[in-house]
């Protein structure tokens, strides 16, 4: 009997999200982040991470839904991810999924800075990531910049740095 009920759910739960997928208002009808309706612009975006495999694992969706839009996208990645001893690797790794994504790979930049090593004791100084920031984006004329929350959304030291590294740009 528990069973018919969990799968009478399922099926009011699906029934219901085809009747709002076909039957709801289309969504082109208001203008979404980053689309402004009729009077569309192309923006210059900065996505600004902290490790070669952050644009993958946390930013995708973004990625993806700014280059199928047209905007001009940069990325920004302040180091190479070298804990481990493979950030070469990981480094070509960033340059493989902007491919895929449809980045321009003269548009992509991973800086292998001495005081921005990859690794959870390693506190970045939020003055030296702000002034990168800047300059990048400065250099290409940046509309909106997007990255981590103050939390880093996992939690690793290096994503909240840069949080406070534009905080501070």
């Amino acid at each position: 009997m528990g069973w018919i009920l969990i799968i009478v759910s399922i099926l009011v739960v699906w029934v219901a999200s085809l009747c709002k997928i076909f039957l709801a208002p289309s969504s082109h009808s208001k203008p979404t982040f980053l689309d402004d309706g009729p009077a569309f612009r192309k923006r210059n975006v900065l996505l600004v991470v902290a490790h070669p495999d952050d644009e993958s694992m946390f930013f995708s969706p973004t990625i993806s839904y700014l280059t199928s839009r047209g905007h001009n996208l940069y990325l920004l990645c302040l180091s190479v991810g070298n804990a481990d001893g493979i950030g070469s690797i990981r480094k070509d790794e960033l340059y493989r999924a902007c491919a895929v994504h449809k980045v321009q790979l003269q548009q992509v930049k991973v800086f292998d800075h001495p005081d921005l090593q990859d690794g959870f004791g390693h506190v970045w100084n939020h003055d030296l990531l702000a002034k990168i920031i800047e300059e990048e984006a400065y250099s290409h004329g940046i509309d909106v910049l997007i990255t981590f929350d103050s939390y880093g959304v996992s939690g690793h030291c290096n994503h909240g740095d840069v949080h406070y590294g534009q905080v501070l740009a």
